[in-house]
């Protein structure tokens, strides 16, 4: 775990969240700057700072990150809709808290990305 790292802070129970799935080895929970009617993020327990830094025995974690996405697009009564997943990784993506994290954005039509 990064010890500054504001989203193990979180995964510690030392910083409050509104969190609304954990398993062992996740934890969603809602935006506290929301760019949707429901975006959430779903971040791993164990520490990882970006996407470039995921290593072969963690290659399936993304995709149970997205897997936890849909059931909880499901849950938003989106899914059919439709809505966006997005990972950013390092400054210049847009990552802003180095701790890898999906964000799931839906419930309402959503505009370009650019």
């Amino acid at each position: 775990m990064g010890a500054d790292c504001l989203f193990c802070k979180i995964v510690n129970r030392e910083l409050p969240a509104d969190i609304v799935f954990e398993d062992d080895e996740m934890v969603a929970f809602n935006d506290i700057n929301p760019q949707a009617p429901t975006h959430m993020l779903i971040i791993p327990k164990s520490h990882i700072a970006t996407v470039n830094d995921l290593t072969e025995s963690e290659v399936d974690l993304p995709g149970r990150l997205i897997l936890r996405a849909t059931a909880l697009a499901s849950e938003k009564g989106f899914a059919d809709s439709g809505y966006r997943l997005i990972f950013n990784c390092n400054s210049e993506g847009g990552q802003t808290v180095f701790h890898i994290h999906l964000h799931l954005l839906g419930g309402r039509q959503l505009t370009a990305l650019g």
